[in-house]
């Protein structure tokens, strides 16, 4: 072949593959073929120096243990565990097209998993020595399912109803409310707020079952328009709205020897909220955590898991603002009357022991970390492992805390992000590290002699693929002139310093959200790296109110939501303004949900400054969100009416200037379409036009292959009303 011939199909090829992200890559790519390579759905074999993960191909659990020099072997594929099934459950066609991702280690032998047969779904544990199937119980799919500690039982739920179901077959009909306005044992409880993650609890020696019920009759009904009959349909869900009547809820013990249900009496307003819920690890007490409505005092109570009867009251928790019970409590190992609760009372969450007698023993949080997540205990039980959050906030590092004296180590040093998970003994940690420059690096870290071995350098993943824009993250002083700001930029494709571009400001600004980290990519998604391939400036900041910076940084927004959100982001705005290849007439807003009431609210009481707004899922009058989330931060609007209509953006319609697109999911149970109706309204009797779009089957977000959709719509209209 011609050389000038063969390095012109060269460059070609290369021409080719640098080429800017599709709007597919750009919405689901960052999991996909952008994933940096790492270990997947690791977990640390109990009691053994080993960690398994699922290899390359799904099909098989892998293995990599310290007497291996760590080099990965297989532990079990996937035709082993089909084999297994068919002799335990014969006659049941099994779908199982990959290793169960959410495998979980029940103990050093036994994995637990949820497999799909042709005629139910099974509860799986599965002995990797024998390598035989020790327990299959069959339930209706999806399901809610927990295996008691012993693994002879199953709890499940049908429909609103509590099942258990024994490996002798034996049938427990724990509830039997054909009212379909009480719900029994499900996680769907206070609407999920307070950490609430599940319904159901098996005692420490599996003789009893601790679930919710929830009695949401009283509770108003929402319609939801179903578009897909002949005739239009309506769905009605039960939604409380904030200053409306709430759901009661009760903590129920069923007890297997009896087969009654005794109610725990957490006496009080009905409507009072019940979390922290955890047993005693001899099975005997219960403790719960019980908030007022008001959500500003909190009382951690013990009860008799016989009789229900209250015992006592181990401590209460109060505040001007809110409190936030967001975790059970964690017993010590081998200390059955000492455990560790989570509080942020004294301005960050941190961890505290007590007795079981509600003494405070030692207070274990370090300076101004926030945990993030709480791991194990060492062998000994003298210490604990957490991850927590530093560096205001943007960093992620793997802490050691001696529970005696409440001496802090902290474990991994490089600034980033650590994702760390610790064997049983407390001796080793996996450790994912990355941030802007590293994608992936995974090592395991001796924590006693602070050696580590490599196991996984990942490349780039986008190099020969698409050149990435330059991100930068950059510090910015809040509204209250003292408070620094974590903010990221990224800059337009083949940037221009002497040019002006247009700007994206994707914005949340809400609690319990983070936009702005010290990891791959900046913690940014890849949707906005291909904004700024088109050729814009795409900025985000986590202003005050937003996650991982403690109690005063969040609770500004008490009462006020947006207020002191919108302030930080026009900071940010200013700082923007401050870059001579800002293009101050072309700067717009995007976000969702809480991003949506904060782009809707910036369109509005910012209508100079912002051309181009979108909107998702905005709350529009906060009034006509659920109590749980919106009593936290703005109390009920028959107690704070000013606040409520100050943040109305209804009020805020006739402000309007420039171009607004709102998107709504028909289908949405978190912000209810009543959101966006009333705000168009609004418009229109404004005169001020606006553009408006509805994912007729959606819920609150829109996810599978309709994204691709929702995102094209986004970028399209952006470029129709930003660009020159």
């Amino acid at each position: 072949m011609n050389k000038l011939v063969w390095l012109f199909l060269l460059s070609g090829a290369a021409a080719t593959a640098q080429q800017n992200l599709t709007i597919q890559e750009a919405t689901y790519g960052a999991y996909q073929q952008f994933a940096p390579k790492g270990l997947i759905s690791q977990s640390w074999r109990p009691d053994t120096h080993s960690i398994t993960y699922l290899n390359e191909t799904y099909t098989k659990l892998a293995v990599r243990s310290e007497a291996d020099k760590w080099a990965e072997t297989t532990l079990v594929d996937k035709e082993d565990l089909l084999t297994a099934l068919a002799a335990k459950v014969p006659g049941e066609k099994f779908k199982l097209d990959m290793f169960p991702y959410a495998y979980k280690w029940k103990d050093k032998n036994t994995l637990q998993f949820t497999a799909e047969g042709e005629s139910m779904a099974y509860a799986v544990l599965y002995d990797v020595e024998s390598k035989t199937v020790t327990s299959a119980f069959g339930y209706i799919p999806e399901a809610g399912n927990f295996i008691s500690p012993n693994g002879k039982l199953l709890a499940w739920l049908n429909q609103n109803n509590i099942m258990i179901i024994s490996d002798e077959k034996t049938v427990y009909p724990v509830t039997n409310d054909s009212n379909k306005s009480i719900v029994n044992g499900s996680d769907y409880v206070h609407r999920q707020e307070f950490g609430i993650n599940r319904g159901m609890w098996w005692s420490p020696n599996s003789d009893k079952l601790l679930y919710y019920r929830k009695d949401e009759s009283m509770v108003a009904n929402f319609p939801l328009v179903q578009w897909d009959a002949r005739i239009a349909d309506v769905r009605e869900i039960k939604y409380p709205m904030a200053g409306m009547k709430s759901e009661e809820v009760t903590l129920v013990v069923y007890d297997l020897a009896t087969e009654k249900n005794i109610t725990l009496k957490t006496e009080g307003d009905k409507e009072q909220f019940l979390t922290c819920v955890t047993w005693s690890p001899d099975g005997k007490q219960i403790y719960v955590g019980v908030l007022n409505r008001e959500q500003n005092h909190l009382k951690l109570n013990k009860y008799d898991a016989a009789t229900g009867n209250f015992i006592a009251t181990l401590f209460e928790e109060q505040s001007r603002t809110y409190v936030e019970p967001l975790h059970d409590l964690t017993f010590v190992p081998g200390h059955p009357d000492q455990f560790l609760y989570r509080t942020e009372k004294d301005g960050y969450e941190q961890l505290y022991l007590y007795n079981t007698k509600g003494k405070l023993i030692k207070k274990l949080g370090y300076k101004d970390v926030v945990i993030t997540e709480l791991l194990n205990f060492d062998a000994a039980a003298k210490s604990v492992f957490y991850t927590g959050a530093t560096n205001n906030g943007l960093d992620r590092h793997l802490y050691k805390v001696d529970l005696k004296s409440g001496a802090t180590k902290q474990l991994t040093k490089l600034s980033g992000t650590h994702n760390a998970i610790v064997s049983s003994d407390g001796a080793l940690a996996e450790d994912s590290f990355n941030n802007p420059v590293t994608p992936n690096d995974v090592d395991i870290l001796n924590l006693n002699t602070g050696l580590s071995s490599n196991l996984i350098k990942a490349e780039d993943p986008y190099a020969g693929q698409t050149v990435l824009p330059k991100m930068e993250l950059v510090t910015i002083t809040a509204a209250d002139g003292k408070t620094p700001l974590n903010g990221r930029i990224i800059y337009p494709a083949n940037f221009d310093a002497t040019k002006k571009y247009p700007v994206m400001l994707y914005v949340y600004g809400g609690p319990h959200a983070q936009l702005v980290t010290n990891e791959w990519l900046g913690g940014a998604g890849l949707f906005d790296y291909y904004m700024a391939q088109r050729g814009y400036v795409v900025f985000t900041l986590d202003n005050r109110g937003s996650d991982a910076r403690g109690r005063d940084f969040e609770h500004v927004v008490h009462r006020n939501l947006g207020v002191n959100e919108m302030a930080d982001q026009m900071k940010g705005v200013d700082f923007l303004k401050s870059k001579a290849f800002v293009d101050k007439d072309r700067i717009g807003v995007y976000g969702w949900s809480f991003g949506g009431f904060m782009a809707t609210s910036l369109m509005t009481d910012h209508a100079d400054t912002f051309k181009v707004g979108v909107a998702g899922g905005p709350v529009i009058d906060w009034k006509y969100y659920e109590v749980m989330y919106g009593e936290r931060y703005m109390d009920m609007p028959q107690e704070n009416p000013d606040g409520y209509n100050k943040t109305n953006l209804v009020n805020k319609a006739p402000k309007l200037k420039g171009h607004l697109l709102v998107i709504h999911g028909a289908q949405d149970n978190v912000v209810v379409q009543q959101h966006s109706m009333e705000f168009i309204q609004a418009c229109i009797q404004a005169n001020k036009q606006v553009d408006y779009f509805l994912y007729p089957t959606h819920e609150h977000n829109v996810r599978g292959r309709d994204r691709f959709h929702l995102n094209q719509k986004i970028a399209d209209y952006f470029d129709t009303y930003l660009k020159e």
